[in-house]
């Protein structure tokens, strides 16, 4: 047996390698509380020292795991800290965590129920449970992949073939060369990702109609156009920036009445139909036909963790077939079914585990929470003269100060303090500081510190303006 085969055998042996990580990871959720939001510039260039030439050798597995401590932990983002509020990015409930590290070191493949029962079966439940908290509509299929951006894609695939195969068109048989145009409705407001899912289906920009949103962001139901059954349609459930939410009830009305396919963008926001205090917000979201949403956002699940939904189960699969003698499909649920992957990471068991520890009335809480958290934020701000410029109806607050540059400086004195870490946006034409409250940890004690940078910010931005 060759000497690294030995090593392998002996790491595998006495733990000491998973003793050790362990011991670093729970280190750094020890110290989360207290880090800088952001890491420091030191932090930063200490990720010099990792660039190497790829070893010749086999390297110790304890000194790799002691670098990743040592340089890699002080560069990561502490956005599970309380005082992290960039890009809508969660914190990670401890239930799902624990599963997590027990699911990876499973190590399962979730393409097939024969490759794994456990994580078929937990898919399953979630899929059940899913439809049950977001009341939509029973039978709907669940596909789990990585986040939104590749459940949208899902979700308009099968949107595009269904649409084409009412008009005798099967992309499976024939492919898109020569396929009967397709009409494709959405705001100016729509998510970055939408556009790059149409790019990849092959749907350009002359197929697409932009309709103007209104003053928070909304799909403006005044301007929607005529629909018929070669439409498809995009909404949103939270606008990126105003976490604004669309009227569900009216457009997918006239949608369903033309026989067109509406496909909903609910990353963060549908999660408001789990919760009693928002659940109006979405109004109507189950006469559409696709979502997809993030569980690794609002309902923070660990990375990376989206959901597809589809009305039309047999249409999701369809779209995302695969064939090949060596596959072994069963009776129950498998995954690859609903997915563009067929090799995967079993990421439903993490969510089962989140649910589980969450329950309804917990899911409930926990969105109650960021959006009380996210007022807090803006009342806290409004009363130290800074401007909020959006109704704060989910967990996004855009704040800006009374001038454009005063603004910017500002972010820029944020971002450099490590007290906190929010993004910069643009709204309505001028730049805007973006608050995203998206972690279960944030407390009312990290909001004022928060809200305390914010002036601290102001005031130096002040001085050098």
């Amino acid at each position: 047996m060759s000497e690294l085969l030995t090593r392998l055998q002996n790491e595998s042996k006495d733990k000491a390698i998973y003793r050790q990580a362990l011991d670093h990871a729970l280190a750094y959720l020890d110290s989360l509380k207290d880090r800088p939001a952001f890491p420091t510039a030191p932090a930063l260039d200490a990720l010099q020292s990792l660039d190497e030439r790829l070893p010749e050798g086999p390297c110790n597995t304890s000194d790799i795991l002691r670098l990743l401590h040592e340089i890699g932990a002080p560069a990561a983002v502490a956005q599970g800290g309380g005082r992290y509020f960039g890009f809508v990015n969660g914190g990670v409930i401890p239930a799902a965590l624990a599963a997590r590290l027990l699911a990876d070191v499973w190590d399962q493949n979730a393409a097939l129920r024969i490759m794994s029962p456990i994580a078929a079966k937990l898919e399953a439940i979630c899929e059940t449970w899913l439809l049950d908290l977001l009341d939509l509509p029973k039978g709907s299929a669940a596909g789990f992949v990585s986040g939104t951006s590749t459940a949208t894609l899902c979700g308009l695939l099968a949107g595009r073939n269904a649409i084409l195969s009412r008009q005798g068109w099967d992309v499976a048989e024939r492919g898109l060369f020569g396929a009967p145009p397709i009409r494709l409705v959405m705001s100016e407001a729509v998510h970055g990702s939408v556009f790059k899912a149409l790019g990849i289906l092959g749907i350009g920009q002359a197929q697409i109609e932009v309709v103007a949103a209104d003053d928070q962001g909304r799909f403006d139901a005044r301007q929607l156009p005529q629909l018929d059954e070669t439409t498809l349609l995009i909404l949103q459930a939270g606008n990126v920036n105003s976490g604004a939410f669309d009227d569900f009830a009216g457009i997918c009305a006239a949608a369903q009445q033309a026989k067109s396919w509406v496909h909903v963008d609910g990353a963060f926001g549908l999660w408001a139909r789990a919760c009693q205090a928002t659940a109006r917000l979405t109004t109507g979201i189950e006469l559409a036909d696709s979502w997809s949403v993030d569980a690794h956002k609002t309902l923070n699940s660990p990375y990376d963790c989206g959901v597809v939904f589809c009305k039309d189960r047999l249409t999701l699969a369809g779209a995302l077939q695969a064939s090949g003698s060596y596959l072994h499909f069963s009776e129950a649920r498998d995954g690859m079914l609903y997915t563009p992957e067929m090799s995967r990471r079993a990421r439903g068991i993490e969510l089962w585990a989140l649910l589980k520890a969450l329950g309804r009335a917990g899911v409930d809480e926990l969105v109650a929470q960021l959006c009380a958290r996210a007022r807090q934020f803006a009342d806290e701000l409004a009363r130290r003269k800074f401007r909020i410029l959006n109704d704060v109806v989910f967990n996004q607050v855009l704040v800006a100060c009374e001038r454009p540059e005063l603004t910017r400086e500002t972010l820029r004195a944020i971002q450099a303090s490590g007290e906190c870490w929010c993004g910069g946006s643009e709204w309505r034409g001028e730049p805007v500081i973006r608050i995203s409250v998206c972690s279960w940890a944030t407390t009312e004690a990290d909001l004022r510190r928060s809200v305390a940078a914010f002036v601290a910010a102001r005031s130096g931005a002040l001085s050098m303006i």
